[in-house]
């Protein structure tokens, strides 16, 4: 019996080293140590034998299983290392293709793609993109711009002040005070401190104030414009709003202009585009008011007006090469627009919390 114990042994560890996929060791393996195999019926009939051979036989035959496990174990393990080798030639992967399915590269948040829109406007009028700081100085922010030391808008209710990192250091003095920056128009004197004369500029950027509401955040965005030269008049003005009324909403769209108050212009005005949703009629098609400008035929959409020649006082004339600004030979406008307030009436969103609430319910839209 231990002859034929021999015997099974080689020719199972022939064919094993001769097996050529896991599948085919695995038939081995149950043909040679299955329940039924003859090697694990040997060791069961090991005590039906006569007492001196049972240690003999029963020693072999345990050597001999023992010896084809790990003779399979070992096997199916270069076997699995072989057919992955085999499958990752096959399968190889080009991992500069896109992906299957295509994933979506994304879009254009809706205020930034408004934001491109009105930029790409104005620079083909000829103006520049500049910006500007978000944490200003209450000089460039307010007396800078021409608000009176009593303005409304100085209050620590209506704007955010900066406290002074060191709490030690002596209280700064109110020209030397930080804030968040109430409206981009900060950078008109700072555009005319870095640039002479003539000056077309448009600053876009983040601002901020303590509102929140449907129609107001304490962050949005606005976009600035500004242009000085020689004859300026407020026919200019109307004419630059109504290339960019009629880029942004239509083509048949016209502007009107209505007096207003700025402490920065004079004359101020409010500047207003015809409905596009009605054709400025104030009323749809079937009788109804128009739900856009309420039945008013006009958008408002934002302030403008000519420089105030105040303003050019604070751009510095000295040292020699200092830029200057003389109210008497330049003149020049001003225009600031909240680039959510055109997003909500270009695309009739009703909500200016949506634009910063991440739903892509909401986002996928535009």
């Amino acid at each position: 019996m231990i002859d034929r114990v021999q015997a099974l042994r080689e020719e199972a560890g022939g064919a094993i080293a001769a097996a050529g996929s896991v599948e085919a060791l695995e038939e081995l393996r149950v043909r040679y140590l299955g329940r039924k195999a003859e090697l694990p019926q040997m060791l069961r009939a090991v005590a039906e034998l006569a007492p001196e051979q049972r240690g003999a036989v029963g020693k072999a035959a345990n050597e001999a299983r023992r010896a084809l496990e790990e003779q399979i174990q070992a096997r199916a393990g270069e076997l699995a290392g072989e057919e992955l080798q085999a499958r990752l030639q096959a399968d190889r992967v080009d991992v500069t293709l896109p992906g299957a399915p295509p994933q979506p590269i994304g879009r254009l948040h809706v205020l930034t793609s408004t934001r491109r829109e009105l930029e790409d406007v104005f620079l083909g009028l000829g103006f520049t993109v500049m910006e500007g700081p978000e944490v200003e100085t209450v000089h460039y922010n307010f007396d800078a711009l021409n608000h009176s030391p009593t303005h409304p808008a100085r209050a620590r209710t209506d704007t955010f002040y900066v406290v002074a990192e060191n709490p030690t250091r002596p209280a700064a003095s109110p020209q030397s005070e930080l804030v968040l920056r109430t409206h981009t128009s900060p950078m008109q004197v700072r555009a005319m401190e870095a640039h002479p004369p003539p000056l077309y500029v448009v600053i876009p950027g983040r601002v901020y104030r303590p509102d929140s509401d449907a129609t107001h955040t304490p962050q949005f965005h606005q976009i600035e414009g500004l242009a000085v030269d020689e004859d300026i008049t407020l026919g200019d003005l109307k004419g630059t709003l109504l290339v960019f009324a009629r880029e942004m909403f239509g083509e048949e769209r016209e502007v009107r202009l209505r007096p207003h108050f700025f402490p920065f212009t004079e004359p101020s005005v409010e500047v207003d585009v015809s409905c596009f949703h009605c054709s400025g009629r104030g009323f749809l098609a079937d009788g109804s008011r128009c739900y856009l400008c309420k039945g008013e035929g006009w958008l408002e959409v934002l302030g403008a007006g000519e420089v105030d020649p105040n303003v050019y006082e604070y751009v510095p004339t000295t040292p020699a090469n200092a830029p200057g600004y003389d109210p008497e030979k330049v003149q020049g406008f001003a225009f600031g627009m909240g680039v959510e307030r055109i997003a909500m009436l270009k695309h009739g969103i009703p909500d200016l919390r949506l634009c910063f609430e991440n739903d892509l319910r909401f986002l996928e839209q535009f």
